[in-house]
Parts: structure tokens; C-alpha cells; sequence
């Protein structure tokens, strides 16, 4: 077999050519010149494993040019031919690389740089404080090992002091770990099973008392009552909250799901309200999924109520006070403050409870469709996996019930109608 050419590159050429593509040098080493005003000149070294014919490629780092800094090519000559020698001994080059970039890579700075990324997507005032709190103090023991080293131990070293004292923080800590590591696996910092997840340390942490905390609710009783007092307040003060607090009762949704709603999240032909699986509670609903809340007639009027004409898909539904144009939703604690007014032992969360009491004593509907229409897990992990339906048709029977429970002690308004504009198509009318 003819021996394969090496050196066709001079090192003037190396440093001057500007065409983009693969300039081969011999020998499996390639300067490799990208397109655009910003091209990158990268060294790299191309290689089929032994036994195999697959092709796989190893950066050498940047190419020296002309003006700019970077691997000459001698040194990317020394470079490629190490790779030729430890392929030869049968090294598997892929490992190699990648215990050497983990090596150099510290949980702390790359935790830091992985929160720089994510943190634009932060939708509360505190979460950065909050991660930035787990990562660089609760994460302290770990900051400083390399990514590649980090065990179920070290996570356990962080974990322990704190499971039984303040369990949620724990939890959250334990979340946050995972995601760094998830994402250090991705950019091949990092290999093999993530130590952080829950599956591998469950077995090996106490069963926490987490104290659930009720929220008081009102007798279900009272409710017809209670809405009828926010339809008078609302007649005389014609104030969006009190309509956003009786929509919440309507629709036994948590407050914040309601508050942050969209106009593009409202199909009024199906009479249909999608909330984004990122703004729901995970912890009882079914991860990385959207929940359908099928709504009834009067959830439906106040809706059309309360959306502009001319509304803009991203505007906000219920819209705070000064908020003219819809970009800033009602406060988190203007429906609770609307809600007292009325009923004073009473929260908005507590508004489901009244929900599940009045169709599990009055009602003949499943309890697995009363607590679907909370948007609880319902089942274990096995009957979870099968059930794949939303069991919409039967939950949309119940809600239109309970609107019209709700309606039976109430002398609802009429609320006038701000008929969408007509150049919305995908805002639907019924």
C-alpha cells in the first residue's frame, strides 16, 4: 500500500488561504476555513477507529492566520501525528478527548457560565437569586472537582444536611444539580449516568414529612354566594379583578396560571384554554406537558369581556390596572385582595378545594376526572405511562356543571362583549 503523502501544506499557504472548505495537509490533518465576514480556521484531524469504517473528526484547536493568533502549522503537524501514534497503539483517541476537556472543566465555572445561558428565560423576580444561591453556596463542596468526578456522594455531601430540615430548598438544590450536569453531558464535558438524579438517590435519602400546607377555602356552599358579591362589586367599580377572580373560581386553575394568560391561548370555537406545560405547577401535573381547560359559558363572556378588540396574541388576558394595552397582568395578590373582600376566610388557591368537595359530595362524576380537572397526577407511575388521554370530553362535562352551580345563587350580568377585530382570524367567536 502506497504510503499516504504528508506536509502538502506550506506554512505560508497554511496562514494565507482564505477559501473556505477543508485544505488536507496529509495524513488525516485538515485546516478547515468556515464561510462569512467571521470565519472560524480550525486545525482538525479526521480518523476511522481500527475495525471499523466510520469516520470521526478531533478539533486541534484554531488555525494561525495571517493577523491572528493560533496553532501553527508545525505545531498542529506534533499535534496529528500524536493522534497517528495513539491510534496505532489502539488508544481510542473520542475517550481520550474528552477525559482531557473534563479535566479542564470545573462544576463551579461552568455551572456559572450554564446560568448566564438559562437565566434570560427566568419568569419570577427571585429565581435567579435562587439559583444563584444553590450553585455557588449549597453547591460549594463540588465547585472546585472536575465535571467528569462528581459522584452520587458528593451530590449526597450536599444533600443530607438539609433533606429533613428544609426539604423544598433540598429538592430544588438536587433539580438544579441535575440540569448543570444534563447540560455538561450535551457539550461532552461529561459522560455516563447523571449522579444527581432523583431515580439514583432516592434509595439512598430518608423519606421527608413534608407538611402540606391547606389553603382555607370556602364551604362549596357559599360559593354561588361569593360570586355573586364579585358580579355586584365589579357592576359598581367595573374592575377587571373581580371578573379575573370569578374566571378563577369558573375554571379552578392556580392564580398564577390565570394571571399570566395569553389572548393566543384562548380558542374560542373549541371553547378551549391551553396553558403551556412551562406554567404548570410539575410537581402534581405530568411534566413537559400542555393542560386543556375546557370552559363554560360564562367563563366564555368574561373573556370576551375582558380582551380588547384589537387584541395582540401576546397580550395579557387579565391586564393590570395601568396596563392599557395589555402588556402587564394583574398583580398576584389583586384577585387574593378581591377575594377577601368578599369572603375574607378564603384564598384563591383554596377555590379548587371547592371544586373537588362539591363534585365529590353532589356529583356523580369519577374522582380521577375531578382530580384531572385540577390537573393532578392521577394513578401510579405505571397507570400514568398507559393513560395517555386528557379524559377532556368527561372534564368538560363536569366544568360546565359546576358553571352552572356556580351561576345558580348568582343574578350574573350581562358583561358587554368587545367582539374581536376582524383581521384576528385565529381569534374565533361562538
Amino acid at each position: 500500500m502506497a504510503k499516504r503523502q504528508l506536509h502538502k501544506l506550506s506554512a505560508r499557504k497554511a496562514e494565507t488561504i482564505i477559501e473556505p472548505g477543508r485544505h488536507s495537509d496529509g495524513g488525516g490533518l485538515y485546516l478547515a476555513i468556515e464561510t462569512g465576514a467571521h470565519a472560524r480556521r480550525q486545525w482538525i484531524f479526521l480518523y476511522r477507529v481500527r475495525g471499523t469504517s466510520k469516520r470521526r473528526e478531533m478539533g486541534l484547536g484554531p488555525a494561525k492566520g495571517k493577523g491572528k493568533d493560533g496553532i501553527s502549522l508545525a505545531d498542529a503537524r506534533l499535534k496529528a501525528a500524536d493522534a497517528r501514534k495513539r491510534l496505532a497503539e489502539g488508544k481510542d483517541l473520542a475517550a481520550q478527548r474528552r477525559a482531557e476537556i473534563s479535566a479542564a472543566t470545573k462544576f463551579g465555572e461552568f455551572a456559572d457560565d450554564f446560568l448566564a445561558s438559562i437565566k434570560a428565560g427566568f419568569k419570577g423576580k427571585n429565581t435567579l437569586a435562587d439559583w444563584t444561591r444553590d450553585l455557588k453556596v449549597r453547591c460549594k463542596p463540588i465547585r472546585g472537582m472536575d465535571l467528569a468526578n462528581i459522584t452520587v456522594n458528593d451530590v449526597l455531601g450536599i444533600l443530607s444536611p438539609i433533606w429533613m430540615t428544609i426539604n423544598r430548598t433540598a429538592r430544588e438544590t438536587r433539580s438544579r444539580i441535575e440540569r448543570v450536569l444534563d447540560a455538561a453531558e450535551a457539550r461532552g464535558l461529561r459522560f455516563g449516568k447523571n449522579p444527581a438524579m432523583w431515580k439514583s438517590l432516592k434509595p439512598l435519602l430518608p423519606k421527608s414529612k413534608r407538611s402540606k400546607r391547606h389553603h382555607k377555602a370556602a364551604p362549596y356552599k357559599d360559593i354561588p354566594g361569593i360570586v355573586q358579591a364579585l358580579q355586584a362589586k365589579h357592576e359598581a367599580a367595573d374592575t377587571t379583578v373581580n371578573l379575573a377572580a370569578e374566571y378563577i373560581i369558573l375554571t379552578a386553575v392556580r392564580t398564577g396560571e390565570a394571571l399570566l394568560m395569553r389572548v393566543r391561548e384562548v380558542d374560542f370555537a373549541e371553547r378551549l384554554w391551553t396553558i403551556p406545560a412551562e406554567r404548570m405547577k410539575t410537581e402534581d401535573h405530568p411534566e413537559g406537558k400542555d393542560f386543556e381547560v375546557p370552559l363554560c359559558d360564562r367563563a366564555i363572556e368574561i373573556l370576551k369581556a375582558v380582551i380588547p378588540k384589537e387584541a395582540e396574541r401576546d397580550a395579557y388576558v387579565f391586564a393590570g390596572q395601568w396596563s392599557k394595552d395589555h402588556t402587564k397582568p394583574l398583580g398576584m395578590n389583586a384577585v387574593l385582595h378581591a377575594l377577601k373582600a368578599v369572603y375574607p376566610a378564603m384564598t384563591t388557591h383554596g377555590c379548587r378545594s371547592s371544586l373537588r368537595d362539591w363534585a365529590g359530595d353532589e356529583t356523580g362524576f369519577e374522582r380521577e376526572i375531578a382530580e384531572m380537572a385540577l390537573a393532578h397526577k392521577v394513578g401510579d407511575e405505571t397507570e400514568q405511562a398507559y393513560r395517555r388521554g386528557n379524559a377532556l370530553k368527561k372534564r368538560r362535562q363536569l366544568m360546565d356543571a359546576w358553571g352552572r352551580y356556580v351561576a345558580s345563587g348568582s343574578n350574573a350580568i350581562r358583561l358587554p362583549r368587545r367582539e374581536p377585530d376582524s383581521s384576528l382570524q385565529w381569534l374565533h367567536s361562538v
